[in-house]
This record gives structure tokens, sequence and C-alpha cells, in this order.
């Protein structure tokens, strides 16, 4: 009982304390300083196809084990590859033992840039991305099986390739 008439007499003190703190005489006592940064540009890739020349994926490039009478697919771009801004990356592959949906078949290749929106390629055709933006940027190939899944021969078939944009 004590302590709380002793806190009620003390708040009208704390009150007061805390209203003559925040008012000041300086112009600047209550102004927020801001800095405007502006956001990082803002990468709209544009998708061209193109026709490509069809190449049998060559198994002799393929390390690791792989089964050759199964589907394959190979990502025909150097991994670490320089690109100059403004410049066009083409996604070229080969495939063996598989048939495109677009081409008749059953199989379709899904790419990823930078774990954005996932895209298609329904024939057997170059996929040309331009509007890059500078920096470093991931390209995730996949060859999707008839089931929707990716298609798995060995360690192949899934195959990511890091690339360079600069200015």
């Amino acid at each position: 009982m004590r302590t709380s008439r002793i806190l009620r007499s003390l708040l009208p003190a704390f009150a007061l304390i805390c209203v003559a703190a925040c008012s000041g005489s300086n112009d600047n006592s209550h102004t927020t300083a801001t800095t405007f940064v502006s956001p990082p540009p803002h990468q709209v890739l544009v998708v061209e196809y193109r026709p490509a020349k069809q190449l049998q994926a060559d198994y002799a490039k393929v390390t690791g084990n792989v089964d050759h009478k199964k589907a394959l697919l190979l990502f025909n771009l150097e991994n670490g590859k320089t690109f100059r801004a403004g410049e066009e990356v083409v996604i070229n592959f080969s495939l063996a033992n598989a048939k495109l949906k677009g081409d008749g078949g059953e199989y379709r290749v899904r790419y990823i840039v930078d774990d954005e929106e996932m895209r298609w390629g329904d024939r057997w055709e170059d996929i040309v991305l331009k509007g890059w933006t500078p920096g470093k940027h991931s390209i995730r190939l996949e060859l999707v099986g008839p089931d929707g899944w990716p298609y798995r021969n060995g360690d192949q078939n899934i195959v990511t390739r890091e690339i360079d944009i600069v200015k």
C-alpha cells in the first residue's frame, strides 16, 4: 500500500522530467535524417529461340557413371564463362536417347536463371537470353522426363553453370 502511494506521487514528477527532456530549443531536436539508396537494378531477361544444330550428346565428354541406353542431356556452356553487358547468352545443349515434346517426344528441358521462375524448352533449339545485369549469375538446365520429374542418368541431366556479366 505504501509503495503504491510513493509511486503515485512520483508519477507526475517523472512525467514532468520526460516533457522537459523532449522539448528542446534546438531546431533539429526532432529531425530524422534519411538517405535515399537506390534499389539494385532489376534484371528482365528477353528470351529468344533460334534453330540449333542438333548434335548428339557425346558420352566420351561425360564424367561419372551413366547408362548409355538412357536419355542424356549435355549443357554446352563453359562453366565460369565471362560475358559483356549487352551480350547475349546462348543455352545450347545436346541430347542422346531423348526426344523433346515439341519434336514429337515425351521429354522437356527446364531452365532456371538465378533461382527465378522456371522456364521450359520443348524443342531442340538454342535459347538466347538478353538483358543481363552485371554480376555473377547461375543457369540450371534439367532434362525432365515423361512423369514431370528431372530424369536422372547417373549424375547427369541436371547441370548448373555459373557465368559472370561485366560492364
